[in-house]
């Protein structure tokens, strides 16, 4: 039973973002912005709780939010950068005639992957009960199906520090190309890698997957959410293609060194091949 249930008569749902980084975010269902425990929660037009589900059957809760990129403190680069994957959420409902922060809880949640959709966005998530209830599958394929730098059991195995490098940038061309000259490892080095930064604006942000590398110019697939400055320090982990060659060849400088732990099946037959009628001989 619910400690505090608030008033059905001024009922109101209200939303709580605390992003892995940055300053939470306040929402509101009310027409008019409603101040409670020292903040302001909007009530800006441009955004919907699109869903809350919860069943007496014992699936995993579920909450949504959707809305335009750009209203109410979430914009299209927060969302690229993503500052709201795994994002902590708490819904509760509160009296818009006196309201109270947190005073009937809902649900506390933690987001999923947040997706846009030209200029829309949309976050999924499960309550925090429900985090660990997800089912996961496995597919077979060519391509080696482990986290690269993995050491848990069945892992890559490939040691985290020894390709793991750091520096600082000295120039900045744009939020996605960026270089620092003192590199000089082979060109498509930190290709498929991750690249975070450790000071300046992007410090505490999400690493961003590396499109390629070239005498020490670094460009990733994504923006960084803000501009990068020169100086800013940064750290780089080898990006692995996923290849049988990567292993046998690429770690260690020897044939081989790591193919006991590669995971991919690039010998079982394509589809095209055992769906064949047989033919006799």
């Amino acid at each position: 039973m619910k400690s505090a249930v608030a008033d059905y008569r001024y009922r109101v749902l209200c939303l709580r973002i605390v992003p892995v980084t940055g300053s939470p975010i306040y929402l509101t269902d009310h027409p008019r912005d409603l101040v409670m425990g020292g903040h302001t929660y909007l009530s800006t037009a441009g955004y919907q709780f699109t869903g809350y589900a919860a069943t007496a059957g014992f699936s995993p809760a579920a909450i949504d939010v959707e809305g335009i990129a750009g209203a109410s403190g979430i914009t299209r680069a927060a969302i690229g950068s993503g500052l709201f994957d795994g994002a902590r959420c708490y819904l509760f409902a509160t009296s818009w005639l006196s309201p109270v922060e947190d005073q009937e809880p809902i649900t506390a949640g933690i987001f999923g992957q947040a997706t846009l959709l030209d200029h829309r966005y949309q976050i999924g998530g499960v309550s925090l009960i429900d985090a660990l209830n997800q089912s996961v599958g496995q597919a077979y394929g060519a391509q080696c199906p482990k986290t690269f730098l993995s050491q848990t059991t069945a892992g890559c195995m490939v040691p985290v520090a020894a390709n793991t490098v750091t520096g600082t940038l000295t120039s900045v061309t744009s939020a996605s190309v960026f270089r620092d000259s003192a590199r000089v490892e082979a060109a498509d080095t930190f290709g498929a890698g991750t690249i975070r930064f450790t000071s300046g604006p992007n410090a505490g942000l999400k690493p961003l997957e590396i499109k390629s590398f070239s005498g020490g110019t670094i460009t990733t697939f994504e923006p960084f959410y803000t501009l990068p400055a020169v100086g800013n320090s940064y750290s780089m982990v080898r990006g692995c293609r996923k290849r049988l060659a990567d292993c046998q060849n690429r770690w260690n400088g020897s044939a081989f060194s790591n193919v006991v732990n590669f995971g991919g099946f690039p010998w079982i037959p394509t589809g095209s091949t055992y769906a064949k009628v047989g033919q006799g001989g």
